[in-house]
């Protein structure tokens, strides 16, 4: 009788299982009118160029044939999302030429952090436009917009602008906190773990907000492997020989960082998912895609996912993409390789279009999200 008891039971989650996914496979695909993306430089189009140096080339040229505000060669994960969306590429707030606002709006910058951060971009990169900022920025979008279009509906002026009842209908995306474990790796281990719960309570009280402003569609990104961006990689010549190093020759330290930071912001969104009862509150593991490609690369047709596309990067000599120095009195540029398509890293710090779109791949059809959740039914509360 209890082996028959254990059968049915075992029967019973295995058919419930099915029956979920079925079901998820066959929700209605959501209506997006728009996307509001938050976020740093994994998802920045053209803010932080905007707002100080615009981003030169040869950022962008593999696939927009120029600079395009973009910290890689080609599109971003966020890109990959708009075009699953069936929507065009986000204009970014900052951006006051030639911007489009009627499906959305990028608040991300790059260098962008959750918490705001006591240094300028002049110093180590980071950008002054912190999380709390971007949703202020965004609070003014929605006001200025929804007044702008009230006077102008009806002309060609509100093709360009975002409808105000659309608002609650949108998706709303965050891919940001790389940057914080940045500063907080400066700062030293100890005080970087004793900041994590602030850092992600900070995030979640951005998504309250946001829903108590309409926002019913959250898609939340958490965070890459940070040991395994090559960039960590450039000032050391000799690692200690044990303990370093995990097995995919990244920083170990800084990847179990990365893994708890993404333990607690999980464990965030779980509880609010529990607090905004009319919310779809999905967390995306772009960790676990990005871990994926970095330790099958080969497999997957990639070159060492360590090396670098752009830039010259040679022992002690270090001239980041884009830039122009000196190496034995010879001026060298730090030029983009032949192929950026068989790299995973473009610059040491960002992925290549190619990886982003593998990431995109992997993380949009539901099988690396919490609930399991395709992003084109990312509005349905599961």
């Amino acid at each position: 009788m209890g082996l028959l008891c254990g059968r049915d039971l075992v029967f019973g989650f295995l058919l419930f299982c099915v029956l979920s996914s079925v079901s998820v496979g066959l929700a209605a695909p959501c209506a997006f009118p728009a996307i509001y993306n938050f976020g740093d430089s994994n998802s920045d189009t053209g803010g932080i160029s905007a707002a100080f140096v615009p981003i030169s080339a040869p950022y962008g040229e593999h696939f927009f044939h120029k600079p395009a505000g973009r910290d890689s060669d080609g599109r971003l994960t966020v890109d990959f999302i708009a075009e699953r969306l069936k929507l065009p590429y986000l204009s970014a707030y900052l951006n006051s030429i030639g911007a489009n606002y009627r499906h959305g709006a990028n608040f991300a910058t790059g260098g962008s952090t959750i918490r705001r951060q006591n240094e300028t971009i002049f110093q180590y990169g980071i950008s002054p436009f912190a999380l709390d900022m971007q949703i202020v920025q965004f609070d003014q979008f929605k006001a200025r917009t929804a007044d702008l279009y009230n006077q102008v509906k009806g002309t060609p002026e509100a093709d360009k602008l975002p409808r105000p009842e659309e608002f609650s209908k949108a998706l709303y995306t965050f891919d940001i906190g790389q940057n914080d474990l940045s500063v907080g790796f400066r700062l030293g281990p100890d005080q970087l773990k004793a900041a994590l719960p602030d850092i992600v309570n900070q995030l979640a009280a951005a998504v309250k907000h946001l829903y108590e402003q309409g926002g019913r569609s959250f898609w939340i990104h958490n965070t890459g492997p940070f040991g395994c961006l090559p960039v960590n990689l450039f000032y050391v010549s000799n690692p200690p020989p044990q303990g370093y190093l995990d097995g995919l020759g990244c920083v170990k330290a800084q990847n179990e960082m990365s893994v708890e930071f993404n333990r607690q912001l999980k464990d965030r969104v779980t509880k609010l998912r529990e607090e905004l009862k009319e919310a779809a509150v999905v967390y995306v593991d772009v960790h676990a895609a990005k871990h994926g490609l970095i330790a099958n690369a080969k497999r997957l047709g990639f070159a060492d996912p360590l090396k670098v596309c752009c830039g010259y990067h040679v022992k002690y000599d270090h001239i980041w993409c884009g830039n122009k120095g000196k190496v034995n009195g010879s001026e060298i540029y730090g030029g983009s390789c032949k192929d950026p398509s068989v790299y995973a890293s473009w610059d040491g710090v960002h992925y290549t279009e190619a990886a982003s779109k593998w990431v995109a791949d992997q993380t949009q059809n539901g099988s690396l999200t919490d609930p399991p959740t395709r992003i084109t039914q990312a509005c349905h509360r599961l």
